[in-house]
């Protein structure tokens, strides 16, 4: 490998951890399934595309449903066809991996936390809570998710960069009334002195537009808007979406100035700029990695800058390691939207390869794939070079 294609190793990448909302009640009543579940059991690395997964929706589950119905096609096979109650006691069990006791005890107490909020808060444009997607985003987004093709999706979607997928999405309106309902939600917090959390640890400075009752439309953008999208453009991910973490961050003057170099905790970000006038604030962008490689180099093709625009989205995996320069005058404010998929996370913890998306495993395979037909070659010609004389 050549020095060139490792021009500069990069600054340690910091993980953003953000919250989300896990519907909270009971455990599965009756988890004592007749029949026997065994423990080594795994989900399988790729769903079984032919299974009509069940609806979850009438159990007491102690998470979201819609995660029970995506988690279900990757059940091993010999599950496929038990009881519902004995294929959700198998996945609570795998999802409890993911939210120990404690986790719960947070999850109750954020869930309590937002309550306080929404019954106390009065919203100022009540349209903003129902997803309408004729008056949120402009006609040519809401006709190629409608056709649901990739043919559709790329007639409107341009890629500059591996990876990297942009896009007019909202109204100017709608990013009007967005920077409204923000000021005001900020208003109420300082005149009620309530305490509220800010997106995550690296953005001090913005809201989680999930405290104050938006939680069910980006619930509806996450998954009649962005979830056939990534089907189409992260196939690995696929339309396993099943949780959000939303927010809106703010930059400049007695805000935030720059953001540092990190990755998500997401699979799959969504970042739409609302406005309002600004400069500077540019993203930038240096390739996919796997938490493996996380803070190894940069190579040549994955360097890329994106300018923000009011009412343009940037779609990228949350992996794709980034950081923004500096909003050198103005104010810049962008809603973003964190997908997750617990399906994902658990069928990576049983990957080796990630050389479909991490741009580290795919240029070590590359390379030994290369070998492998040089190797083979040298021995072919040794060989030809033995029978001829």
């Amino acid at each position: 490998m050549s020095q060139s294609d490792r021009p500069e190793a990069p600054s340690p990448a910091t993980v953003a951890n953000g919250s989300s909302v896990a519907a909270t009640t009971a455990r599965v009543e009756n988890p004592a399934a007749t029949a026997t579940i065994s423990s080594s059991l795994r989900l399988r690395l790729n769903p079984n595309k032919e299974h009509r997964a069940e609806e979850y929706e009438d159990l007491q589950l102690e998470y979201c449903p819609a995660i029970f119905t995506a988690l279900e096609s990757y059940l091993p096979p010999s599950m496929l066809n038990t009881r519902r109650e004995d294929k959700a006691k198998f996945m609570h069990d795998i999802l409890a991996k993911y939210m120990p006791r404690t986790e719960q005890t947070r999850i109750q107490k954020l869930r309590a936390y937002r309550l306080r909020i929404i019954a106390n808060y009065r919203p100022l444009y009540r349209e903003l809570y129902t997803l309408n997607p004729t008056a949120f985003f402009v006609p040519a987004f809401v006709k190629a998710i409608n056709e649901n093709t990739e043919q559709s999706f790329r007639s409107i979607i341009s890629e500059p960069s591996p990876g990297i997928f942009t896009f007019q999405m909202l109204q100017p309106r709608i990013c009007e009334l967005f920077l409204s309902e923000i000021e005001n939600f900020e208003k109420f917090v300082a005149e009620t002195k309530f305490r509220i959390m800010r997106p995550n640890i690296m953005n001090k400075y913005g809201v989680v537009l999930d405290d104050f009752g938006l939680g069910p439309m980006l619930e509806k953008l996450m998954e009649g808007f962005i979830r056939p999208l990534s089907r189409v453009f992260f196939p690995e991910i696929g339309s396993s979406l099943d949780s959000h973490h939303g927010f809106v961050v703010e930059y400049g003057k007695d805000k935030a100035v720059d953001m540092g170099f990190h990755v998500d905790d997401s699979e799959v970000t969504l970042n739409v700029c609302l406005g309002k006038e600004f400069s500077g604030g540019e993203l930038f962008f240096r390739g996919t990695r796997c938490e493996k490689h996380v803070n190894t180099s940069t190579y040549t093709e994955e360097y890329f800058g994106y300018s923000h625009k009011p009412g343009r989205a940037v779609l990228h995996r949350g992996r794709h390691r980034r950081g923004a320069k500096a909003t050198t005058s103005g104010h810049r404010v962008n809603l973003l939207l964190w997908c997750r998929s617990s399906v994902f996370r658990e069928v990576k913890r049983y990957q080796n390869d990630c050389s479909s998306w991490c741009g580290e495993c795919s240029k070590t395979k590359k390379e030994r794939q290369n070998s492998l037909i040089t190797a083979t070659k040298s021995v072919l010609l040794a060989k030809k070079g033995e029978s001829t004389s």
